[in-house]
């Protein structure tokens, strides 16, 4: 199995992020992001805006793909708005760490490399 480079991973975050207006009411790909799961499989998914406020993260939008087609172990994923990586929001955190791997890696920034584990940005998260 070929193991996926923070680089390529950016890149196709970064492909993905299209800002453009659905309807009226929703706004799509303002953020887009893309992980890898530990079958070197990469997803991909862009945040939905939405007038009444039940839009979604690309993050989420990303996992849901993976889990949609039955894979669940994310190791690393990256978010980005243009060229910019942004970092998971609380609830982005919190579905990454219900999955079950404290381990997964989130990129901070490409030059220099700077990844951090998810344990570290939940660091005293609690266990069922």
């Amino acid at each position: 199995m070929e193991t996926i480079n923070w680089q390529t991973l950016y890149a196709r975050a970064v492909a993905s992020c299209q800002p453009r207006d659905v309807s009226n009411s929703v706004y799509a790909g303002s953020v887009a992001a893309a992980l890898v799961t530990s079958r070197g499989t990469v997803f991909t998914g862009v945040s939905v805006d939405t007038a009444c406020s039940l839009g979604f993260c690309a993050e989420r939008n990303a996992l849901g793909s993976m889990l949609t087609a039955g894979e669940q172990t994310v190791t690393r994923i990256v978010a980005v708005r243009g060229r910019e990586i942004l970092m998971p929001c609380g609830a982005c955190r919190e579905f990454l760490r219900q999955l079950g791997n404290p381990d997964v890696e989130v990129l901070v920034q490409l030059a220099p490399l700077v990844s951090v584990k998810l344990k570290e940005l939940l660091p005293r998260y609690w266990q069922a």
